[in-house]
């Protein structure tokens, strides 16, 4: 199943944060996500629907809703469960 994928403002202004080769890694590996959840992605516990790709030392933090993919965070693995 390929999934739509949309970001938050939040996020987008996240992703800018950071280095560009980190970006490009992390743009990859989203579009990567949009063909049947590849990646190693995990359901969070007791957190409804929402999801974490990890990628290296960094989250991308996102809710499965129906076809869509939303992602509300990019984060470092030290805050992004805060």
């Amino acid at each position: 199943m390929r999934y739509r994928l949309a970001i938050s403002d939040k996020a987008r202004e996240q992703l800018r944060a950071f280095p560009k080769e980190l970006r490009r890694n992390l743009g990859q590996r989203r579009e990567a996500l949009r063909d049947d959840l590849q990646g190693d992605v995990t359901k969070l516990k007791a957190q409804g629907s929402r999801y974490r790709l990890r990628v290296g030392s960094h989250r991308v933090l996102f809710v499965l809703a129906g076809d869509t993919i939303e992602v509300y965070a990019v984060k470092d693995r030290k805050e992004a469960y805060e």
